[in-house]
């Protein structure tokens, strides 16, 4: 690992800690579209587990290999993401907000 790399890394790692220090913060700020998250997503595990590999380094066709989710639902799912303002424009399908890994966990969660 050169001097660029393990920068990278240790960025990576304090981006990680301040997220969990404000997530408080950014669960309040991001309410709305996170209600809209989980109105589209529902109770699909493969739909939250999808959601979660949204983050602009793989394509819809990656997504559905790796979740094994139908890519009719998948695509339906990203249409509604973007319609709802939930993905960045990009050809790879990015979220647009933090969420915390356990956010699909129980009712309620942040």
């Amino acid at each position: 690992m050169d001097r660029t790399d393990a920068l990278l890394a240790t960025a990576n790692e304090i981006l990680k800690l301040l997220r969990i220090i404000a997530e408080p913060e950014l669960a309040l700020q991001d309410k709305e579209p996170r209600g809209k998250l989980r109105q589209i997503v529902g109770k699909s595990a493969a739909k939250a587990q999808a959601v979660f590999l949204m983050d602009g380094t793989r394509s819809q066709s990656e997504i559905r290999q790796q979740v094994k989710i139908d890519g009719s639902d998948l695509s339906k799912m990203v249409k509604a993401l973007r319609s709802a303002g939930l993905l960045k424009i990009d050809e790879k399908p990015t979220l647009s907000i933090y969420i915390p890994t356990r956010f699909f966990d129980g009712e309620g969660a942040s």
